[in-house]
């Protein structure tokens, strides 16, 4: 019996594989810090959980409309529209089981075989997959360290640019690296979208995990990109509900129609007294969420002390999303290692400190030479960031 070759193309997430060698050692009576999966140990918000709770009990439980009821994608609209800057209507919203729906069904929409789409690595590993999946040719673009974070190879993208060139895919608040854009970066890549009129997708899932009081950037706010741009909006990061599986994919009505067909032949609608409960609840008490946010930053804080109390290992605060992203190069060296993974599993059963490492981020570049690891502070709580790190510590600088 066959299997379709296409299989053959398709990627996965790798952070989870990571997660299993975690549970692996950890059922072998060690205690495990978990820095490695990117999920968030809080509760959602109280407001949501009674709503969900509410019209759970009033039965909404069948099925509604396939592209998401009215009222939650007339919320979205006013919510993501207003805080961007533009606006959105009704017919600009379709929801989704999630944010991850909306990478796989833009595509499917905007890509032909063959095509190329521009796409951050290191990034999150599902583009790169559903890029090569759908038949479209993956072409990377990567991101120069700075003393501050990190910054996009502009020219280097630029010169990755051909006739078959057809999208672009845009993280700002990056998982994993952290990086946010100035706003000329930001301009750098709209002009590049506009001149050869590329579809853009804006991966917005970290748009409001930010520890600063500087609004939020969003490139659709830039003249020329609200019609050429679809944004991946999630509740999963803001409102700790990665497990409820709701989100919703945002931009031009001719692009969400076609994104709504998919979702009839997929999964024929969101959960829906999920659905009810977020249209209750979005854009109305936000202290759940703010309380989210004052933990992960006390989180972060804890994280970058720690890692920077370890000789070889600088890196800067991040003012978004829940990752750090340092540069291990050095302390390999100093420990004798030469092979990253090798590097990062003997971390693991030296201290317990579990973390992911760039390779798991899509497929490194020919010409990267430095070695990085990412560690994710929100499913951890502050004192088994500080008795992790200072395990991390001991084991490297001894």
């Amino acid at each position: 019996m066959k299997f379709n070759t296409k299989l053959n193309r398709l990627g996965t997430e790798t952070a989870f594989a990571v997660s299993a060698q975690a549970r692996v050692w950890a059922e072998k009576g060690h205690k495990i810090y978990p820095f490695h999966l990117g999920d968030i140990n809080l509760p959602t918000p109280k407001n949501i959980r009674e709503a969900t709770h509410k019209f759970m009990n009033q039965n909404k439980n069948g099925y509604c409309p396939s592209e998401g009821i009215p009222e939650l994608r007339e919320a979205l609209a006013h919510d993501v529209g207003s805080k961007r800057g533009v606006e959105y209507g009704i017919n600009n919203v379709v929801v989704q089981p999630g944010g991850k729906p909306t990478i796989w069904k833009f595509f499917a929409v905007i890509m032909n075989e063959g095509d190329e789409v521009l796409y951050p690595n290191p990034g999150y590993p599902i583009y790169e997959s559903q890029i090569k999946y759908q038949g479209g040719i993956p072409i990377p673009y990567s991101y120069d360290e700075t003393e501050t974070g990190f910054a996009i190879d502009i020219e280097k993208l630029r010169a990755s640019i051909t006739d078959k060139t057809t999208a672009l895919v845009y993280n700002n608040y990056q998982n994993p690296i952290s990086a946010a854009s100035s706003q000329d970066e930001m301009e750098a890549l709209a002009d590049l979208a506009i001149e050869h009129d590329l579809w853009v997708l804006s991966d917005d899932a970290y748009y409001e995990i930010r520890y600063t009081d500087d609004p939020p950037r969003s490139i659709v706010n830039i003249p020329g990109m609200k019609e050429r741009t679809v944004i991946l909006y999630t509740f999963s990061k803001k409102f700790a509900m990665t497990g409820w599986r709701v989100g919703a994919s945002i931009g031009p009505s001719e692009v969400i129609n076609q994104i709504a067909r998919f979702n009839i032949n997929d999964e024929s609608c969101t959960n829906h007294f999920i659905q009810h409960a977020l249209a209750e609840t979005v854009g109305g008490d936000s202290s759940g969420a703010n309380e989210l946010s004052s933990e992960l930053q006390a989180r972060r804080d804890e994280t970058i002390k720690g890692l920077n109390a370890i000789d070889g290992i600088h890196v800067p605060t991040p003012e978004s999303t829940f990752y750090s992203y340092p540069n291990v190069s050095t302390v390999m060296a100093n420990k004798g290692f030469t092979d990253l993974d090798k590097f990062r599993t003997s971390a693991l059963e030296a201290t317990g400190v579990s973390f992911c490492a760039r390779h798991h981020f899509g497929t490194p570049l020919a010409d990267e030479t430095d070695h990085y690891i990412r560690l994710a502070y929100s499913g951890i709580n502050q004192n088994d960031i500080r008795e992790g790190l200072a395990k991390l510590k001991s084991w490297i600088e001894g």
